[in-house]
């Protein structure tokens, strides 16, 4: 329990009157002192609120330090003279801003905040769940608990596996002697088969090109002759040995682009 919940109906009286007064200080005559009197005093407020999520895998001095940056924001923010507690103005503002760290710096991938609350929710129901239950709870224990479907549980609980991202070059198995990287694991497409497919369908087109055309094709790759000797080693001027190139290779791309 905290020290501020713990006081008597009058002390804390007493201590919200003494709060209002150190705000209206600091707000309306700039006294510094009262702000670090403010912040003291509640830094075991921002402690309780930072130490709700010790449960994830974010550090605690993290978590404490996005909650005293949470609790100055709110001690700037608030306003004194509207005459409501400084607790009611400072809890959810340090919640909102442990909240966006979650959202915007600790999730390796991009989770709508809906679905990254309820994930919170779901993780904090399951401990609850198997504190009291000696096991893991099912899914639909947990949505029961929440009052939510189980599908909704089973979305929670799939996007708090993109919560952390694995290397690539982390080794996939300790136990062997040269253990593989978790990269060498990941499936790929495979491109033979796109190439497979290519080459039957310029196979296809090659077989289908008249035989003049084949011949100054094979002519000018295998043999590696120039189009002026190709015309005289067939009977053609180089300007119609250049048409028949130019018609059997666009054909062969044609073929080639629509098999990829």
């Amino acid at each position: 329990m905290s020290v501020i919940t713990s006081l008597g109906p009058r002390s804390r009286e007493k201590d919200q009157a003494l709060e209002r007064e150190l705000a209206a200080r600091y707000h309306h005559h700039g006294d510094l002192a009262a702000r670090r009197e403010l912040v003291e005093r509640f830094l075991p407020l921002a402690r309780d609120l930072a130490l709700r999520y010790a449960y994830t895998d974010e550090p605690v001095d993290d978590l404490m330090q996005v909650a005293c940056l949470g609790l100055l924001k709110a001690i700037d923010r608030y306003e004194p003279g509207r005459g409501s507690k400084f607790t009611s103005y400072a809890v959810p503002t340090i919640l909102g801003e442990l909240k966006r760290h979650f959202r915007d710096k600790g999730w390796a991938l991009h989770v709508p905040r809906d679905l990254q609350e309820r994930a919170l929710r779901v993780g904090r129901a399951s401990e609850k769940l198997s504190a009291s239950l000696g096991r893991s709870p099912t899914p639909a224990e947990v949505a029961e608990e929440l009052g939510c479907r189980v599908e909704d549980v089973l979305e929670a609980s799939e996007a708090a596996s993109t919560y952390e991202t694995a290397s690539l070059d982390a080794p996939f198995s300790r136990e062997a002697d040269e253990p593989a990287a978790l990269g060498d694991m990941v499936g790929a497409e495979d491109g033979g088969y796109s190439l497979v497919a290519t080459r039957d369908a310029v196979a296809d087109t090659w077989g289908s090109l008249p035989e003049v055309e084949r011949e100054v094709v094979r002519l000018r790759f295998v043999n590696d002759l120039t189009q002026r000797e190709i015309g005289e080693r067939i009977g053609f001027s180089q300007m119609h040995v250049s048409r028949l190139l130019r018609r059997a290779l666009q054909q062969l791309r044609e073929s080639a682009a629509q098999a990829a």
